[in-house]
């Protein structure tokens, strides 16, 4: 039914079958969707509808569509079917999920929350709460399979025959000690080709790969990314085990990692989207221009330092543009080949003099490249060889300056333990603007006069 029409279509119909009243109708609708679909059918639907919808909607179905909306979507949404029935939808969502959006929460309206719902699932939100943002801790989730190790084989698939529902994931097993420490894993697999009888210490592997529960986020994306897992278990200093951390997770751990970045990069503040009020998006910019606005200012003070050299040559302001531009450009792309290089792999010494002297040659090819041939269009331009070659000279240094400057600057800040992406990219920009001016006007004068 679903299948041949387009997302308009289905919402048409999601209308109509709301407004008269077609619970069956609607149901075969929602049947046949993914969770990200209907949670797109329900952002498009006018708000006058969004009460009836949700009431169609059984608690699964609630529940699955609820998570893949943004946090103030699903505040709106526990708004519209009251506290009973949230905490309901609350008890059967992801734990870290819960940690997450009721951090955003005021105090109040938390608690309203948690007292309603179950208490073992209550408690286990409220244990995530207490490690920190952006953490191992606070994006595991404890549903999961955890064993003994003397188990045997037949006990396990007894067990996960229990509990496979609730699990977020059953492609690991992880066994535990007496103590609750983590001892081993079995994988699904192991599992199956192995004997009913077997114990599960003899078909274990006891190199267990795992992450403190204070493990930055980042961290644990970097590890099941460098190991291909689909999970990685949890632990605490003493060996504890406390939970699991799956690929879905990280997933949007990477690409929360990934907006940050490029906000940094861009200057342009975080928690800005498609939604942000232009005043509140202006408010989270503004200082960041408004400090590049002072820097920029020093580019003023250096032409008129060299108002001499430009009317006595008028034509270097011409190329004066370009000059900035170019070194700016090339920066930018040094840096965010740094910031994306020191997500995905260890950085040392020698790692980090090695990505210099890369870079440095790949400004001096770039510098001659593009010497050359504005040398070859000045010259053309303008006949005067001199011309030419002051501005191909000037391009050649402050290409190289300029990509230089984009790799050093974030590396001294990750040395520094500061996070490398705020050094934005209209930062460095900016920076090399006054370099390449100087640059350009120094060289002239001293050729030129």
């Amino acid at each position: 039914m679903v299948k041949n029409l387009t997302e308009n279509e289905i919402i048409i119909n999601v209308i109509k079958y709301i407004k008269e009243g077609k619970r069956k109708d609607f149901q075969e609708i929602i049947d046949e969707l993914q969770p990200y679909d209907v949670a797109s059918i329900y952002q498009q639907l006018p708000e006058k509808h969004r009460v009836r919808f949700l009431s169609y909607m059984s608690d699964e179905e609630l529940t699955s569509f609820i998570q893949e909306l943004t946090q103030d979507l699903q505040l709106q949404v526990f708004q519209k079917i009251g506290v009973e029935k949230s905490a309901k939808i609350m008890d059967m969502m992801d734990n870290d999920d819960l940690a997450t959006l009721f951090h955003e929460m005021e105090p109040k309206i938390k608690e309203a929350f948690l007292s309603k719902m179950d208490e073992e699932e209550s408690t286990a939100v409220r244990d995530l709460m207490k490690y920190e943002a952006e953490t191992a801790g606070r994006i595991m989730t404890n549903r999961f399979v955890w064993i003994p190790k003397h188990y045997t084989v037949m006990e396990v698939v007894a067990k996960l025959k229990s509990f496979a529902e609730i699990a977020e994931t059953i492609n690991y097993l992880y066994v535990i000690d007496g103590d609750k420490k983590l001892v081993g894993v079995v994988s699904y697999r192991d599992l199956i080709l192995a004997d009913a009888n077997e114990k599960i210490e003899d078909i274990m592997f006891s190199r267990v790969i795992s992450v403190s529960a204070d493990t930055d986020q980042e961290e644990v994306a970097n590890i099941i990314g460098r190991y291909d897992f689909l999970a990685v278990p949890v632990i605490e200093e003493d060996g504890t085990l406390v939970g699991i951390i799956t690929v879905d997770d990280v997933i949007d751990v990477v690409m929360q990692e990934a907006n940050e970045d490029i906000e940094k990069l861009s200057a342009s503040g975080k928690d800005i989207d498609f939604d942000t009020k232009a005043w509140v998006a202006s408010r989270r910019r503004l200082p960041w221009l408004i400090l590049l606005l002072f820097i920029g200012l020093i580019s003023g003070s250096i032409i008129s330092n060299f108002e001499e050299t430009l009317e006595a040559v008028v034509a270097l302001a011409f190329f004066m543009p370009m000059i900035a531009g170019m070194t700016g450009n090339t920066g930018t792309q040094s840096l965010a080949v740094v910031v994306r290089g020191l997500i995905t792999r260890e950085m040392d010494m020698k790692v980090a003099v090695g990505l210099v002297l890369r870079e440095l040659r790949v400004g001096i090819i770039i510098g001659i490249t593009c010497g050359i041939l504005i040398a070859i269009i000045a010259w053309v331009w303008l006949p005067d060889p001199m011309f030419g070659v002051v501005v191909g000279i000037s391009l050649l240094c402050t290409l190289i300056i300029g990509t230089l400057a984009g790799t050093i600057i974030p590396l001294i800040l990750y040395k520094l333990n500061v996070d490398p992406a705020i050094a934005s990219g209209p930062l460095i920009t900016t920076l090399n603007d006054i370099i390449s001016l100087f640059i350009y006007f120094g060289i002239a004068t001293a050729l030129l006069l």
